[in-house]
């Protein structure tokens, strides 16, 4: 019976979380806590009895439930995305995240925690919750303010700063168990990134593609279960190269971001997402003893105040450091302050490794219900306690901050006339990602050849086969990036020599000479570089020899194709970073209000329920403007925008409206649009069918056409066609005369077709018309 116990346990955490979900839901708190909560009750740490019985079972749901909510995260961060935060955001996050650190540090030696648990509660506080930050600023309609803006973009980069979090504490914590001092901390990050690099062009040649292929060939159904594999197959290959679940799907996340598909791949996935992420919060939950939660409550109570101020004050530094106004700084690190799902993956690895106390998990858990309970007040009064704490500012701060916003903004307008920054940049970003990623393929080139000869057999086809062709195919996929990073390099070279000899009297004679040289330096660093990472096995090593000659042999021969490939796979990649697609709503994608506080205007957005009153009703006969003063400035319907909809557009289930008005009236309007019908009409759509109806002799439709019957405005059916005698007409216009003894093949539902073939049976006066009125849709 253990199958039977299983849905048992699920069947009970699953109305737990509901049902704690829906109390915290109602109490304005976040779902998340509720989950926790229920975990608690029905835990084994609750009395008298536990009434989970299989934990273990429930622990690899949890795994499944942590794979779909890393997987939703990466979605909604992809490169495109980046790009537009862009470079000063990244590096006011960089900020923010390094300050928590040393303050966070600083905290541990003082109340005596050692080195590893004091990272780990650093971990726990450099990522806050988009989901708890999305939430609460959709509830007090702050979403597009530009401090909410700012805030949901520090969110969006902390993600990718907790899940390399987790990559270290990973490598801290094999050192532990390894009972050394582990691989060191760049050479993680090193293995890290040429690990991301590698996996994420792989996936964006691969998924892309496939995805592609699939949405042309294959059924829906078909493509939701080859994401599913890609999905789970990428997080095992991130278990197999050393790193978590996490990582592998968070990494696919990013890469579905990237192609067309990202929409319906979102909206398919939902219902997985939901159910085993909230069965995921619940196994944390399932595993904190509640006496310890009690016994750690002034613990909890004095890093809640700590949790606070760090985070506004470490995300305010960091903004103000990239040029943003300290207000509007001063107001985002109000609004990021709440630590959640992270938090809690921090706190679980660390206790299963037993590299920190269990009491980890209660802190953990009572961070994120005591940040979460004060987020809505801090986020309802940032914009008055921003005023109220600058206006203790001393003079001579103004001034300073002045004067360096003042050279920020020289500084900015001094790199835009840099040509040589201009035109090298984008070359050394190229050669950066091209050498990562032939170090994540040599990197991980051993384990890769293993899996292939056990596999295959040693000798498959000769003696050493696979090692033989592995190896040589290895060599030919790694000298594309190379011959690709050698071109950049001799780019680069030109570049720095024509600078640096620019009105030089000798310039003709230096120009080759510093060009040759900065390439033979380079050639120099290139063979290091790959040297370090490649294979040291004696076999591995001749092999690999001979590949290169092979491949060297070949680069002569092909160096012409060579640069054709390269270039055909450059703009393939350009294509998919740089391509267009309509974008979602998003917190940090409508910049419309900027700075004009001084209108109390307020965007905010409102999702049509899916039993609405409003449904299929247009904005003029809603005429929201007219009678409340709002503007819909935008409709997102199934992942595709509709900017500034005009009068004639209907509003339909899960449509997301973004509407531009004051708070009051902001009010009014959702009350309006999210208002339910009671009695909603069950779809016929799979009821619609053909059926012939006979004209009797003495029927009305005799003699009259088709344009007088009106049969679509006034019964509700289409005449698809007409059967007279051996004669069968398809698709009959408006002027063919409908006579007695004819058959009309009309298409409609059920109750539409009964009332028609009724009518058509009735006999009426010579021209007179009766219709079935014909319901709302």
């Amino acid at each position: 019976m253990d199958g039977v116990d299983f849905i048992q346990d699920l069947a009970i955490i699953l109305a737990a979380a509901a049902g704690m979900g829906w109390l915290c839901q109602r109490a304005g708190l976040s779902a998340v806590v509720g989950y926790l909560v229920a975990g608690m009750i029905v835990g084994p740490h609750t009395p008298p009895f536990s009434l989970v019985t299989h934990e273990t079972s429930i622990a690899t749901a949890a795994q499944v439930g942590l794979v779909f909510l890393m997987f939703s995260i990466g979605l909604r961060l992809s490169l495109r995305r980046l790009k537009r935060l862009g470079a000063s955001m990244i590096l006011a996050v960089f900020t923010s995240a390094v300050l928590t650190y040393y303050l966070t540090r600083g905290l541990g030696a003082t109340i005596g925690l050692n080195g590893t648990e004091t990272l780990f509660l650093a971990g726990m506080l450099m990522a806050s919750s988009s989901a708890i930050i999305g939430k609460v600023l959709h509830d007090t309609g702050m979403a597009h303010e530009r401090a909410a803006q700012l805030a949901m973009g520090v969110t969006v980069l902390e993600d990718v700063v907790a899940v390399v979090m987790l990559t270290v504490l990973n490598s801290v914590i094999g050192g532990a168990q390894a009972a050394d001092s582990g691989p060191g901390l760049w050479n993680t990050l090193g293995a890290f990134g040429a690990f991301v690099v590698f996996a994420g062009i792989m996936g964006l040649l691969i998924v892309p593609w496939l995805l592609r292929k699939l949405s042309l060939g294959a059924v829906e159904e078909l493509q939701t279960l080859v994401t599913g594999a890609l999905l789970f197959g990428l997080a095992v290959a991130a278990v197999y190269a050393g790193y978590s679940l996490a990582l592998g799907a968070f990494l696919f996340g990013t890469i579905v971001a990237e192609t067309p598909q990202r929409h319906q791949v979102e909206r398919v996935f939902e219902g997985m997402r939901d159910v085993f992420s909230a069965v995921f919060f619940v196994g944390i939950g399932l595993q904190i003893d509640v006496r310890l939660l009690g016994e750690a409550w002034w613990m909890i109570l004095a890093l809640t105040a700590f949790t606070l101020l760090v985070r506004v004050g470490a995300v305010t530094t960091g903004l103000t450091l990239i040029g943003n106004r300290q207000k509007e700084a001063l107001q985002a690190g109000l609004l990021a302050t709440p630590i959640g799902e992270f938090s809690f993956i921090i706190a679980q690895l660390g206790v299963a490794a037993a590299v920190v106390p269990a009491r980890y998990y209660p802190l953990a858990v009572g961070l994120s219900l005591m940040t979460t309970l004060v987020a809505p007040l801090l986020a309802r009064r940032s914009g008055r306690i921003a005023e109220k704490v600058l206006s203790l500012r001393p003079v001579w701060l103004v001034s300073t901050f002045d004067g360096y916003h003042g050279w920020l903004e020289r500084l900015r307008e001094r790199r835009s006339g840099n040509l040589l920054w201009t035109l090298s940049r984008k070359r050394i970003i190229q050669i950066g990602v091209e050498l990562l990623f032939v170090s994540g393929l040599l990197i991980f080139a051993e384990p890769m050849e293993q899996t292939v000869t056990e596999w295959l057999g040693r000798d498959w086809l000769f003696v050493n086969g696979p090692a033989y062709l592995f190896w040589l195919g290895l060599v030919i996929v790694a000298t594309m990036p190379l011959f690709a990073a050698w071109r950049n390099i001799g780019a680069l070279a030109m570049i720095v020599a024509e600078f640096s000899t620019h009105g030089h009297p000798r310039a003709a004679q230096l120009r080759p000479l510093i060009a040759n040289g900065a390439r033979l330096i380079a050639l120099v660093a290139l063979v290091v570089w790959v040297a370090s990472f490649a294979p040291l096995g004696a076999v591995a090593r001749w092999i690999l020899l001979a590949s290169l000659l092979i491949t060297a042999t070949s680069l002569l021969l092909l160096r012409r194709r060579l640069v054709y490939w390269h270039s055909e796979l450059e703009v393939e990649l350009q294509g998919l970073l740089e391509e267009n697609i309509t974008g979602r709503l998003t917190a940090t994608s409508v910049p419309w209000l900027g700075r004009h506080d001084e209108w109390k205007l307020n965007v905010t957005e409102c999702v049509i329920p899916d039993l609405a009153a409003c449904s299929g009703v247009t904005l003029a006969q809603l005429d929201l403007r007219g009678r409340h003063g709002c503007t819909v400035v935008g409709i997102e319907r199934q992942g595709c925008m509709i900017s500034q909809p005009g009068p004639e557009c209907a509003l339909y289930p899960r449509d997301r409206v973004l509407m531009l008005g004051g708070p009051e009236q902001m009010a009014a309007v959702k009350e309006v649009l999210g208002a339910v019908s009671v009695a909603a009409e069950g779809s016929e759509f799979d009821a619609v069918g053909l059926e012939l109806v006979s004209v009797p002799a003495e029927s009305r439709a005799a003699g009259r056409t088709l344009a007088d019957l009106a049969p679509s405005s006034g019964h509700g059916v289409q005449i698809a066609g007409i059967r007279r005698g051996a004669m069968r007409l398809l698709g009959p216009g408006g002027e063919e005369r409908v006579g007695a003894g004819d058959e009309l093949l009309a298409f409609g539902t059920p109750v539409k077709l009964r009332a028609f073939k009724a009518w058509v049976r009735e006999t009426g006066a010579e021209g007179g018309s009766a219709t079935v009125p014909v319901s709302p849709a």
